[in-house]
C-alpha cells in the first residue's frame, strides 16, 4: 500500500477556547482545550462515497481501519493506495481498490454524514447498517486484568489529558498491560484508527482484549468483530442489540460497575440475529 499525504500538521494538538470559569467564588476569565472535529471525505477510487466527522490524527490508521470495519477490503494489501489532501473545509481520503471491491460497497455508501457519535449512519438499506459480524473465538481474560487496564487508561489518552473530551480505544494483552490507544472525537473512529494501526503492523486483536471509553453499541462490536477480539470492555453498558449480535459471533462483552466489572452472559439462542431484507 502507498500513502500519499500532504503535510497536514500536529492535529493531536487541542486547540485552546477562551472563555468564562463560572463557580461558587466568583468569575474569571479561562480557556478550555478543545479536540479537533474535522470532516473527511473518503473517496473510493476518486468517488464520494461517505464523510466521516474525526479529529485529523493517525489519518492513515483511521482510513485502513474503517475500510477493513466498513467491509471494502479484506486485508492492508488490498488497498492500493491512499492519498491524503487538504480541501477547502476539511480532509479527502481517496482509497484506491480494484473495481470489484468498489462495487461491491455500494449497499455501504453513506447518503448522510457520518456524525462522530455514530458508526452506520446514513447506510442505505438495514442489512448494510446490520450486517452479520464474522465470528470469534470467546475468552474472557482475569477482571484483574482488565481493571488494570482500565486503571491505566486514562494515562494513555494524551488528547484527552488536554480536553476532557476525545474517545480513545485500546489494545491490552492478556495480562492488561496496554499495547495500542487511538483517540478521537468520534467512539467509532477511534476503535478503526486501532484496527487500522493494528492492521498495518501485520496482526488484529485476537491474541488480548479491546477497552473502550465509551459505551457499547451495535456498530462497536461489529467493528471489534472485524478485528478479532474475543473480549470487548468499556466504561459504559451496552445495548440489547450489542449483546444479542456480540452472542451470536461469539464475542463476550463487559462493562465498568464502579470498582467491578460487570462480564455480560452470552445473548439467549432463542433470539437469533436475523439479516433483513
Amino acid at each position: 500500500m502507498e500513502i500519499l499525504r500532504l503535510d497536514l500538521g500536529d492535529a493531536s494538538v487541542s486547540p485552546a477556547a477562551p472563555g468564562r470559569l463560572v463557580g461558587p467564588a466568583g468569575e474569571t476569565a479561562a480557556a478550555w482545550a478543545v479536540p479537533e472535529e474535522t470532516p473527511v471525505a473518503i473517496l473510493l477510487n476518486g468517488e464520494s462515497f461517505a464523510v466521516m466527522m474525526a479529529t485529523p490524527s493517525d489519518l492513515e490508521d483511521f482510513c485502513v481501519g474503517f475500510a477493513l470495519t466498513e467491509g471494502l477490503i479484506e486485508t492492508p494489501s488490498d488497498l492500493h493506495e491512499l492519498r491524503l489532501a487538504e480541501a477547502a473545509d476539511g480532509i479527502v481520503a481517496n482509497l484506491v481498490l480494484d473495481p470489484a471491491r468498489v462495487a461491491a460497497a455500494s449497499d455501504r455508501r453513506r447518503t448522510l454524514a457520518g456524525r462522530a457519535g455514530c458508526g452506520i449512519c446514513g447506510a442505505q438499506t438495514i442489512s448494510a447498517a446490520l450486517p452479520r459480524p464474522p465470528r470469534v473465538r470467546g475468552r474472557v481474560p482475569e477482571a484483574a486484568a482488565v481493571l488494570a487496564a482500565f486503571a491505566a487508561f486514562p494515562g494513555a489518552q494524551r488528547m484527552r489529558s488536554e480536553n476532557r473530551s476525545t474517545h480513545a480505544a485500546g489494545y491490552c494483552a492478556w495480562d492488561g498491560t496496554m499495547e495500542r490507544v487511538r483517540e478521537d472525537v468520534g467512539r467509532h473512529n477511534a476503535l478503526d484508527k486501532l484496527a487500522g494501526a493494528l492492521a498495518r503492523e501485520g496482526r488484529d486483536a485476537s491474541a488480548g482484549f479491546v477497552i473502550l471509553s465509551s459505551r457499547v453499541g451495535v456498530e462497536m462490536v461489529q467493528k471489534a468483530c472485524v478485528l478479532r477480539a474475543p473480549f470487548l470492555a468499556a466504561v459504559s453498558a451496552p445495548s440489547a442489540l450489542a449483546l444479542r449480535v456480540a452472542g451470536q459471533a461469539g464475542l463476550r462483552v463487559a462493562g465498568l460497575a464502579g470498582e467491578a466489572l460487570m462480564i455480560f452472559d452470552p445473548a439467549p439462542a432463542e433470539r437469533p440475529m436475523e439479516t433483513p431484507a
